[in-house]
């Protein structure tokens, strides 16, 4: 798997490795630091964004070779979310070093740049995973429908959830609704179990650009492209009901934050 995974692209792969060495830095890091912003340990989110960041490289690089073979698009994609990767965690790191927050800092000029820069990264990595989903291969053989339908649903929904309510916390100033970040939280993805958190549709509808093409991959080998009979679905038919499905939920933890609903209370 690993090596089949460097093979489909190298830049994603390394850079993807390169993150998990730093996630375990900032672990030993967070071990002897015993100061607390907002609460929590200042390498928690260092933490939590390389692993995320990592996942996501490595999505991308597993995926890379079911594009359109133009090698000028796909090096643009692939070069564009590891340099906004790479820019996104350094400044975040940077931030963590310093004791203070990283996102919706405005406390110096220089924490107002920082993350201005930040927000400037993820929204041309966004535009990058949308080139990617265009350049996603159009043909769809019968005997992969489920799995390749799994990755364009998935893309779509990874980049609907990214930008939407990442949108709406910067409008907010903040992930909470209604009162400000921090407090109590779920441990580690520190969501607020006091107000609306913006970050669970966030995380619940970007996953699904992991979580579809599995179901997808999973249900070829079981479902298959033929339909023995009316009562017996597709894998195809099945992965887009999931995907629905998915962005109905997805919509629903956005609609328990914006209302101000912890999503523990339900």
């Amino acid at each position: 798997m690993i090596a089949e995974l460097r093979a489909r692209d190298p830049l994603l792969f390394w850079t993807g490795a390169l993150m998990l060495l730093g996630l375990l830095v900032v672990t030993l890091l967070s071990i002897s630091d015993q100061r607390l912003i907002l609460g929590i340990n200042p390498w928690i989110k260092p933490m939590k964004f390389l692993i995320s960041i990592t996942i996501f490289l490595w999505s991308i690089a597993w995926f890379m070779p079911e594009t359109e073979p133009d090698g000028v698009r796909r090096e643009l994609v692939r070069w564009t979310v590891t340099v906004a990767m790479v820019i996104e965690i350094a400044l975040i790191g940077m931030q963590a070093a310093r004791g203070t927050t990283s996102h919706f800092n405005a406390a110096t000029p220089f924490d107002v740049a920082v993350f201005n820069i930040m927000g400037a990264a993820i929204t041309v990595s966004s535009i990058a995973v949308v080139l990617f989903l265009w350049i996603l291969r159009r043909d769809t053989p019968s005997q992969r429908a489920g799995y390749l339908w799994g990755v364009r649903i998935g893309v779509a929904l990874f980049i609907l959830a990214s930008m939407l309510p990442g949108f709406l916390m910067v409008g907010n100033n903040g992930h909470s609704i209604p009162g400000p970040d921090g407090g109590a939280g779920l441990p580690f993805v520190n969501w607020s179990v006091e107000f609306g958190d913006l970050r669970t549709a966030h995380f619940f509808g970007m996953h699904a650009l992991q979580a579809l093409p599995v179901l997808g991959f999973l249900l070829d080998r079981t479902l298959g492209s033929d339909q023995p009979s009316d009562f017996v679905p597709t894998a195809r038919n099945v992965v887009i009901a999931v995907g629905i499905l998915w962005f109905v939920v997805t919509g629903a933890l956005l609609g328990i934050a914006l209302l101000g609903r912890p999503v523990m209370a339900l």
